[in-house]
């Protein structure tokens, strides 16, 4: 799907971005063609200087996107979900960050929370990026614990495993 959708801005890279930028804070298009999140309004400059586009880019591509109802149907359906990734050192909690050689694989979700139950270690958040939505999926996973280290090995031995980040 991402592809699919980056595909409908190849000529515009600077478009693209804006699709990107989206997509990836989960902003939604009103019926406007105004970016929002929830009924927030974000003004199309700051999106612009986010990215270093023009403004007149970020209107475009929210007109392209209303004007195409496949498009359409997605972004104005976008919503943005809270991540305590960033709040993690703050709240003492542990990241555990899985890359993964196939995003698409099937288990990959549970197999690593069921070792990580198996430990009785309790789960505060798991957020697993979508393969059509991302270049390189992640499987994050926020515990109130530190991971023991024959946990992580156990989960870097995974097939599926590519690498792993603790914060």
């Amino acid at each position: 799907m991402f592809d699919e959708i980056m595909g409908k801005f190849e000529n515009s890279p600077s478009q693209q971005a804006v699709i990107r930028l989206l997509l990836e804070r989960g902003f939604s298009v009103n019926d406007e063609g105004r970016v929002v999140s929830g009924g927030i309004e974000i003004p199309n400059t700051g999106i612009a200087r986010e990215i270093d586009v023009d403004r007149r880019v970020v209107d475009a591509t929210t007109d392209a996107i209303l004007e195409d109802e496949n498009l359409r149907r997605i972004f104005q359906n976008i919503s943005a979900v809270p991540s305590l990734k960033a709040l993690a050192p703050v709240l003492d909690l542990t990241v555990l960050t899985v890359y993964v050689i196939d995003a698409d694989a099937p288990g990959i979700v549970a197999t690593v929370t069921n070792l990580i139950a198996e430990q009785d270690i309790s789960i505060r958040q798991t957020v697993s990026e979508d393969p059509e939505f991302t270049d390189e999926p992640t499987l994050s996973i926020i515990t109130d614990a530190t991971l023991p280290g024959d946990l992580i090995n156990n989960i870097r031995m995974l097939s599926f495993v590519r690498k792993i980040e603790i914060e």
